[in-house]
């Protein structure tokens, strides 16, 4: 009888360990569920929006991919966010030389050029990269339109910009007074001849931003 007692004692402490086991699994399971979600959430409420340019280019020639587009397509392949490109209806596609003067004369006359589509329920995002090459200093006119479009205003907003020695020039400013109430970070540069290989730069910086 003892011996059968103590077998009894023995496959009870074994059953309790697995249940123990079982339900720290399970518990496990469910914190991991939870944390996914909340970084699933997280990355919904991100989105880019960026002006790019192909065709020629400063330093790297004719490019059919825009070099801000690729440091956008970046972003969104670490976070997983959205992104809307915004396309001017005028036809930039012109020499290097002519796009510098096209661009000149657009930001001394504070030209607000025309763009294709628009950014459904923008509310729901709460933090917004904002991309572009530098044009005569700053974002190309055309983003201007957007931030004309669009109250960003309560947001965090993140500038990135590529250029050819221009750094961030004026777009950090220029976003703070479109959106004085935002959140405006620092921002990121990048030279546009190294964005091909300039992968893991910036994921580096989006690891420093908390993504």
């Amino acid at each position: 009888m003892k011996r059968i007692a103590s077998l009894l004692s023995i496959f009870a402490m074994m059953f309790c360990l697995s249940c123990s086991q079982s339900n720290a699994n399970g518990e496990n399971k469910s914190n991991n569920n939870k944390n996914n979600t909340e970084m699933n959430t997280q990355k919904e409420k991100v989105l880019v929006v960026f002006f790019s340019q192909a065709g020629e280019q400063y330093s790297v020639g004719n490019i059919e991919v825009g070099n801000t587009k690729i440091v956008a397509d970046y972003i969104c392949k670490y976070i997983g966010c959205n992104q809307f490109e915004i396309k001017a209806e005028k036809d930039y596609n012109m020499p290097y030389m002519k796009l510098i003067e096209v661009a000149k004369a657009e930001t001394k006359s504070g030209e607000l050029p025309a763009y294709k589509g628009k950014v459904e329920n923008i509310d729901q995002y709460e933090t917004i990269f904002i991309g572009g090459p530098v044009w005569w200093g700053t974002y190309p006119q055309v983003m201007f339109t957007f931030f004309k479009d669009y109250d960003l205003n309560g947001k965090t907003i993140i500038p990135f910009t590529t250029h050819e020695g221009s750094g961030l020039a004026s777009c950090v400013d220029d976003v703070k007074k479109a959106y004085p109430k935002a959140n405006v970070l620092n921002g990121f540069s990048m030279y546009g001849h190294d964005v091909r290989t300039g992968e893991k730069k910036v994921i580096e910086w989006l690891k420093k931003l908390g993504f």
